[in-house]
């Protein structure tokens, strides 16, 4: 970024402080709201009111917030979600990507509002009206879907390694028991995560996996590798001629 850019962002991030401290103490203790600065990707956390996540500000944006960095200048706004805290907090979201004014991405500003309580009321009282309800503190409001378990932590190590043991355990395999091809796939759904946007990921995910360095870019390497082929037009080369 240019210093006319970086300049307008700082402007954008210290009006917004106020607007944060202002919805936080306006909805009490059921609300957090986060700004997170792009440019520093491992300590994000620039602005923080209110406390549902235990972060502070240098803290590390969530995998959301990595998949958002990932996506750069093309990333979307997140309305409405909701996710789980480790803790078993449920939490009901929003994140606005921050723009300067010729459009580039700089950051977020999040909304986090606890509604594990009115999860729990719900499930109450459509148990006493007869309807099976979803296990209080797993499942979003009116949906049987099972909300992901995000993790929110100050260390973005944290949330690295917790991308890393999801994916292990959603493939049902150790790393040691997996093939060339599933290790590569194991890498591309990592990648696709946003994991890698973070300068240090890779080592770590090498050091949560047990391999080097040097096999951990590798393996990286062939996972993007083999993502562009699957999305290349049968029939082309990579250069985009025909093959």
């Amino acid at each position: 970024m240019g210093a006319s850019v970086n300049a307008e962002a700082d402007a954008v991030i210290a009006a917004l402080r106020p607007v944060a401290e202002g919805l936080a103490a306006t909805f009490g203790r059921s609300c957090e709201v986060v700004v997170h600065d792009f440019r520093t990707p491992e300590n994000s956390v620039v602005v923080i009111a209110g406390d549902l996540t235990g972060r502070a500000v240098g803290g590390s944006m969530s995998a959301i917030g990595m998949d958002l960095l990932r996506q750069g200048d093309a990333a979307p706004d997140r309305l409405n979600y909701v996710t789980r805290t480790p803790a078993g907090r449920m939490l009901k979201s929003s994140t606005v990507v921050l723009r300067t004014s010729d459009g580039t991405a700089f950051g977020a500003f999040c909304v986090n509002l606890d509604i594990t309580a009115l999860t729990q009321v719900h499930d109450l009282v459509g148990d006493l009206v007869g309807v099976v309800p979803g296990a209080a503190g797993q499942r979003a409001p009116g949906s049987a879907a099972v909300v992901p378990t995000t993790t929110f932590s100050n260390d973005v190590d944290d949330v690295v390694d917790a991308a890393v043991d999801g994916l292990q355990l959603a493939h049902g395999k150790q790393w040691a028991q997996l093939d060339r091809a599933e290790r590569a796939e194991l890498f591309a759904r990592l990648d696709a995560t946003g994991v890698f946007a973070v300068r240090r990921a890779v080592p770590r995910v090498a050091a949560r996996l047990g391999i080097s360095r040097a096999s951990a870019y590798a393996y990286l390497s062939d996972a993007r590798k083999r993502t562009a082929d699957k999305g290349r037009a049968p029939g082309t080369s990579a250069k985009g001629g025909s093959a």
